[in-house]
């Protein structure tokens, strides 16, 4: 027997019978392409001091990951749903092992932003293949559980990179968490090879490479936007991007109705399930990164945390996101997907809420309570929206399924960022002019510290070090008087330090608690927009059982639309027949 698999899944006629070590293979690949992310938060500040970024530097060196991740994710799923799924996610890994070495090597802004744009792309090739082959590899009675478990990874990737970055930045420079990838991708490879069959479309037609061009023009022009924007303001650059977005979506959209076989039927938006799952998914994905954005920030810069202590304290929402998975496919088969979807919302909704009570005397104590909710919220959450738009789509276009699913999850992820992070660097900026209202701080200074919390901690530690400084020349001073007048200015300036480091972490506190209500009340009216789309048990098959294998096997070639879908359905059934 050979080692290497190299039957496609679509000639087997049962199951595959090592299809959950492949999911392994499958969720380990989710888990790079997530944390290559999540682990770059822990490593910025290291990041900035060594390479002197500025505000701008640093937020092009995480984003530039998403742009390309977001724009080439529906192009790159058809291309590997034409000719290899399994190729995709090689590929993928690969290039994103390419990128991660070479981010261990350089050493200035420009080149980590290239560095982190190729792993972009690595990973607009990894997740649509992720759950396109997890599609194509389980039989539909099995499917929804799978899902269940892919999502789980994503959620504990989370919080996954924040803590192996931690640890390795005890003794290594930020280097290293490049490195994390490179190991994880060469085992991931060689599993793809043993444990995951091949997979591609049956039937597959010619690709609409302008369609597909298209999604590149608008979904990278928006993210541009979303990101550009609110951190530098709304020049040229910023309403350039907006208008190419507008243009390329409306185009796109105008294209893919005419198109005979486009490679996105946008119609499938009209279906109220398929709708309100994606519209879901990019909703709590705006609450969870936003989140995640403002309290690692305040872990590190306000309770002092290094960043492994930081990772250990993400933890409780990493456990809880994989206790509301299992909890999901326990209950979405009885209950509904729509009850445990509207659910999460409501969870995620109620941790935000009780974010807002943070202030300047918060412990992490009370942190712990909205991370296990928010945890718990995105495993009930996620999956059965996952399954509703994976069931959407033919055998042929899985590849296709799988990057609507990411996109949702990436725009919303972006836009979590950007409007949230916006709302609390304009609240913390605001709140520390208060807080330092009368004092005697240079202007210059409250500027440099209005900037970002780590900036207003960089001012606190300026003023201390003068005043240690101080304190050494009075030591040094030749008379009495010289040395009581050094040692006063020293008093006064080490007093000035404490001040600046309560106003600070005072100020962060409370721009927490004002983003907090404000991605609440985001998230709240999104989950009764979202409870209003989504049809109701027994109303809509797929979409209604959720993650339910009751709900799969009725569902059977359900969300195509009715508008010349009747092909696309045949293949699907013959597929799941197949299976």
């Amino acid at each position: 027997m050979s080692l290497l698999i190299k039957e496609p899944v679509e000639r087997m006629d049962r199951p595959y019978a090592r299809r959950w070590w492949a999911l392994g293979v499958l969720c380990l690949s989710l888990l790079i392409a997530v944390m290559a992310n999540t682990a770059l938060t822990v490593a910025a500040p290291d990041m900035t001091m060594d390479l002197g970024l500025s505000s701008s530097d640093l937020q092009w060196v995480i984003d530039a990951y998403t742009v390309p991740y977001a724009a080439l994710m529906l192009l790159l799923g058809a291309i590997g749903d034409k000719y290899s799924r399994r190729g995709a996610l090689v590929l993928g890994l690969l290039i994103m092992s390419v990128g991660a070495g070479a981010g261990a090597l350089v050493d200035s802004s420009t080149a980590v932003i290239v560095v982190r744009a190729v792993m972009g792309v690595g990973a607009a090739l990894i997740m649509p293949a992720t759950l396109s082959l997890l599609a194509a590899t389980f039989p539909r009675a099995e499917r929804a559980k799978a899902i269940t478990i892919w999502a789980a990874t994503s959620g504990i990737a989370i919080a996954a990179g924040p803590l192996i970055a931690g640890a390795l930045l005890r003794d290594n420079g930020w280097h290293s968490t490049f490195l994390i990838n490179i190991p994880v991708a060469v085992l991931a490879i060689i599993g793809a090879f043993v444990l995951v069959p091949p997979s591609k479309a049956a039937r597959h037609g010619r690709i609409d490479y302008v369609g597909g061009l298209l999604s590149v023009v608008w979904v990278g022009s928006l993210i541009f936007m979303i990101i550009d924007g609110p951190h530098f303001g709304w020049g040229v650059r910023a309403i350039s991007a907006a208008v190419v977005a507008g243009l390329g979506l409306i185009a796109f959209v105008v294209w893919e109705l005419k198109h005979p076989r486009p490679v996105l039927d946008v119609r499938k938006f009209t279906q109220r399930g398929f709708a309100g799952s994606n519209l879901a998914v990019a909703l709590f994905f705006l609450a969870v990164f936003g989140a995640f954005y403002y309290l690692t920030q305040h872990l590190q810069f306000v309770l002092a945390y290094d960043p492994l202590q930081t990772g250990v304290r993400m933890l409780p929402l990493a456990g809880a996101v994989f206790v509301g998975s299992a909890v999901t496919g326990i209950l979405a088969p009885r209950i509904g997907g729509k009850v445990m979807v509207v659910a999460g919302m409501v969870g995620g909704t109620v941790a935000l809420a009780l974010l807002t009570q943070i202030e300047s005397g918060s412990t992490y104590a009370d942190f712990v309570a909205p991370l296990v909710i928010l945890g718990l919220s995105l495993g009930f959450a996620v999956s059965p929206c996952t399954d509703v738009i994976m069931g959407a789509f033919p055998e042929s276009e899985l590849g296709v399924g799988g990057a609507v699913n990411d996109t949702s999850l990436e725009l919303g992820g972006s836009l979590g960022i950007a409007v949230l992070g916006s709302v609390l660097a304009g609240s913390y900026s605001s709140k520390l002019a208060d807080e330092t209202a009368g004092s005697k701080l240079p202007a210059s200074a409250l500027d440099t510290a209005q900037d970002s919390v780590g900036a207003g901690n960089g001012v606190a530690q300026g003023i201390a070090e003068q005043a240690r400084a101080l304190t050494e020349k009075a030591a040094k001073a030749s008379s009495p008087q010289e040395a009581a007048q050094l040692k006063a200015q020293a008093q006064e300036l080490a007093g000035g330090a404490h001040q600046m480091a309560d106003a600070v972490g005072s100020a962060f506190s409370g721009a927490v608690a004002h983003t907090s209500l404000i991605g609440a009340v985001i998230l709240g009216v999104g989950t009764v927009v979202v409870a209003l789309l989504l049809p109701g048990r027994g109303k809509g098959g797929r979409v209604v059982a959720g993650a339910g294998a009751a709900g799969a096997s009725e569902a059977g070639g359900a969300g195509a639309s009715e508008a010349g879908e009747s092909t696309r359905s045949a293949e699907a059934a013959e597929a799941a027949g197949r299976r």
